[in-house]
């Protein structure tokens, strides 16, 4: 146990972030009193914090979209399709995950063979990265792209 700084209130360590500055290894401010001082931080210097953000936001070189989409052709292509046939109204997107029946975040359509490319799955982009992160890559992510007038749907 320990008492925060800020706050007085005796936490068990795992209520602090590490430091490997104090003796104990541990920060003498709380998780909460830290976040709640992060938060004020940024609404005190919001314009500068907004500005930050700005210059932030783009990190990859001019030509980084361009290489990602040449290298990723097949992927590029089923994506565009995918929303072509939504705006066509070919294909509709669902109310909720196909796993979780989550409803709150815009769905995911999910490839798991990008020459299937009407052939989609949906999920929550909590799903979606569970999917990614126990099967990999989706096949055929490699492969060219189809050539024009080719067309494999669901």
């Amino acid at each position: 146990m320990k008492a925060c700084h800020k706050c007085g209130e005796e936490k068990p360590l795992d209520g602090f972030y590490k430091s490997p500055c104090a003796r104990d290894g541990r920060d003498n401010t709380c998780k909460e009193c830290r976040k709640a001082r992060v938060r004020q931080n940024r609404a005190d210097k919001i314009d500068y914090y907004r500005e930050y953000d700005r210059r932030r936001g783009n990190r990859h070189g001019p030509g980084y979209l361009k290489q990602y989409r040449k290298q990723n052709a097949i992927k590029q292509q089923a994506h565009n399709r995918v929303n072509h046939a939504l705006i066509d109204g070919r294909i509709e997107r669902p109310d909720g995950c196909e796993v979780c029946n989550e409803s709150r975040f815009t769905l995911h359509a999910h490839h798991d063979d990008y020459l299937r490319q009407l052939d989609v799955r949906w999920l929550c982009p909590g799903c979606h990265h569970q999917w990614h992160a126990e099967h990999g890559e989706a096949a055929n992510a490699g492969h060219p792209p189809l050539p024009r007038g080719v067309f494999r749907g669901a």
